[in-house]
């Protein structure tokens, strides 16, 4: 068979320069166009589409027995556990065959709770129910369509909501009369997805983008029937390393406006009942993190002051903000996560060797933990809206167990199952094993690492691994279930999180020991969880694929240069491999705000130590691996001209004969598409092209 040639995009000599001196060429700057309408650019995207169209053809039977099985698993006319506020219950139903969830409510009665509703939902009875947002009509004729947040107002009459069109995440506000159901003539463009009303029910609270950077820049408010172009600006934050988030807080008495960067926060707060002046809770400080919420006519304050790494709750009266009173201690081997507030007693998210948990603590300071029985879980608090409930809802997860939403009373200690992802198709999870493995990095760190494989697996060191992760910005990447795995499983396969430095799975030093001039930990790490899994039987030296998306994308292109030996396949979406240039772009969303995560490349100790990772900085001549490289058009946070670019010189310098493919999505952004059935012919043509590479056989 005569195998397609791939597209080779052109040379154009471009120099790079940082501000200290330093010059870096870059042949294929010329794939960036913010605009994103250069017909070259464009034809290159498409000859890229068309070379992975043509190298994928043969796969498209795995590909098609991969998605049917995915979409068997999923409960088509599924729904979420209501909660009730302000007199109605609300949730999200999802219709057979259909794309987009439905947002809908139903009014609090005697003999109507959760477990109701959910019965009348399964048993296609919607009676009573009023539909907000029906998204599968918002999203008709739309190669994509996602509604971001939306918000009722006090009086349960207007409705405001913010969506996107492309995957860009420049949202666009609209409101609906809930008592007419017709829709209102204002709409609001160039917005984050974060939406406040004030008690007045015709005051919304919003927060606008810069157009080019996409950075949230200021808080405006919007009064129904006005101008929009007119709104006036609440709040204006000029450093721009900030973003910016509004909320209520817990007793519905303040409206809050957070800024935040990676070592910093600020909030300020007015009344929700006459938001005209918000004042500063406690004015920003670097390397001081807090967010807070208010209850029961006290502060309550998550924060790293005093040098609580690990953060601890303080509490502080209306009248005197600043003067914090430590409540729960720091602990050098719990880090507190967040909080909720109730009347009888408080939740708090906590995480302690290398696990989530929840701790209650009761208002006679005794504590309590919700437990687990698996060695490897994820477990967090679900949505509590009724603050004076002795119901706690907390939620729980593993590599095994489905989503499950549990209620315990912290009275009683009952516990009542209120709900469990349903998987059609026969799933047993007796049927699957996992473990809660430590693996030793090569400086003694031990690295936790999170594996499921099917009963009857043999460590005989012969098998196929996935080995997943993500390792930045402190963001923890639990074991939860996924019924994409399961296909994996079901072939034979074992599946591993490597829960590297970079996240925060082991507390914040965790974080740490991951960024900035400490980043390189997040790549060996990556690379001695492989050799301890084959070394422990689990894969076979040459059956081991890596897969990460994102700022994992990075770690993909990190390992790829690094120890490409080490692995058969690298599957790699929309990955940040160009991190010197953008870096040194504010312009570019996302770099501003990031200088504390990656370091500033203008100041020259971080540009040698960033110039030493960079991905597509340092391929070179050598033998990669199968690679699958994908990407969106419209993507915000990692643009398509970074892994196009990497694409194009890996191209040039790779010498092996594995395959090379390079997905663009035309009409979506960093999410990839929009739509519950859409994304899974993504995973199946990713996975299909991992299996033939790895020579995984059908499902047994």
């Amino acid at each position: 068979m005569t195998l397609p040639i791939p597209p080779r995009a052109a040379r154009h000599p471009h120099t790079v320069t940082a501000p200290h001196g330093a010059q870096r060429q870059d042949p294929y700057y010329w794939l960036r166009d913010d605009e994103r309408s250069s017909p070259d650019v464009l034809a290159y995207l498409h000859a890229e589409n068309a070379y992975a169209d043509a190298m994928l053809a043969a796969s498209k039977p795995v590909q098609d027995a991969l998605y049917s099985e995915i979409v068997a698993r999923i409960q088509q006319d599924d729904a979420s556990v209501p909660f009730r506020k302000r007199g109605y219950w609300y949730y999200a139903r999802f219709e057979t065959g259909k794309d987009y969830p439905i947002h809908a409510r139903r009014q609090d009665a005697e003999g109507v709770d959760a477990a109701s509703i959910l019965h009348a939902n399964a048993a296609g009875d919607f009676s009573g129910e009023q539909v907000l947002l029906d998204v599968n009509l918002l999203a008709a004729g739309k190669d994509y369509y996602s509604v971001g947040v939306y918000a009722v107002s006090r009086d349960n009459r207007m409705l405001a909501y913010a969506d996107d069109g492309n995957g860009r995440r420049q949202y666009s506000i609209h409101f609906i009369d809930l008592a007419t159901g017709q829709p209102l003539p204002d709409v609001i463009e160039g917005v984050a997805p974060d939406l406040v009303w004030a008690d007045d029910n015709r005051t919304l609270f919003y927060i606008e983008n810069d157009p080019d950077t996409l950075l949230t820049v200021r808080v405006k408010k919007h009064v129904l029937g006005s101008d929009a172009s007119h709104d006036p600006i609440v709040y204006e934050e000029a450093d721009d390393s900030f973003y910016i988030g509004i909320e209520r807080t817990r007793d519905d008495r303040y409206i809050l406006i957070g800024v935040s960067s990676t070592v910093s926060d600020e909030l300020r707060y007015a009344p929700a009942s006459d938001p005209q002046e918000f004042r500063i809770l406690a004015p920003r400080r670097r390397e001081v993190e807090y967010d807070a919420d208010h209850y029961g006519g006290r502060w309550v304050i998550r924060t790293n002051a005093g040098g609580a790494t690990n953060f601890k709750l303080v509490t502080a009266s209306d009248d005197a903000t600043t003067h914090w009173q430590d409540w729960v201690a720091h602990r050098d081997d719990v880090l507190i996560e967040g909080f909720e507030l109730f009347d009888s007693f408080t939740a708090i998210a906590e995480r302690s060797g290398g696990l989530e948990r929840v701790c209650i603590l009761k208002h006679d300071d005794s504590q309590a933990h919700v437990e687990a029985n698996e060695s490897a879980y994820s477990m967090g608090l679900d949505v509590n809206s009724e603050a004076a409930s002795e119901w706690l809802r907390y939620s729980y997860t593993s590599l095994t167990t489905p989503l499950t939403t549990y209620a315990h009373n912290v009275r009683t200690g009952e516990r009542q199952l209120l709900k469990r992802q349903p998987v059609p198709g026969g799933y047993d999870p007796a049927q699957y094993v996992t473990e809660r493995l430590w693996a030793t990095a090569r400086d003694g760190t031990q690295i936790p690492v999170s594996i499921v494989y099917k009963t009857g697996f043999r460590k005989n060191g012969t098998a196929a691994l996935l080995q997943y992760a993500y390792g930045s910005y402190g963001l923890s990447m639990d074991p939860g279930f996924s019924p994409t795995i399961v296909s994996l499983l079901d072939r034979g396969m074992a599946y591993a999180i490597a829960h590297v430095r970079g996240g925060q799975e082991m507390g914040r030093a965790w974080y740490e020991a991951g960024k900035l001039l400490h980043k390189q930990n997040t790549f060996t790490d990556f690379i001695d969880v492989t050799d301890f899994l084959v070394q422990q039987g689990y894969a076979a030296s040459g059956r081991v694929a890596a897969h990460g998306g994102s700022a994992g994308g990075l770690l993909m292109g990190a390992i790829a240069n690094m120890a490409p030996e080490k692995y058969r396949v690298i599957l790699s979406q929309v990955p940040f491999v160009d991190v010197v240039t953008t870096m040194l772009d504010p312009s570019i969303p996302l770099t501003t705000n990031e200088y504390d995560e990656w370091g500033n490349p203008e100041d020259k100790p971080f540009y040698a130590y960033i110039l030493a990772y960079s991905p597509y900085d340092n391929l070179h001549t050598q033998a990669y691996p199968a690679m699958f490289i994908g990407t969106g058009l419209w993507d915000s946070q990692v643009q398509y001209w970074e892994p196009a670019k990497y694409v194009a010189r890996l191209r040039d310098v790779n010498t092996s004969s594995h395959p090379l493919v390079f997905r663009t999505n035309m009409e979506a952004g960093h999410g990839g598409k929009s739509g519950r059935f859409r994304r899974y012919r993504e995973q199946a043509e990713l996975y299909a092209f991992m299996l033939e590479q790895l020579g995984v056989g059908p499902a047994t």
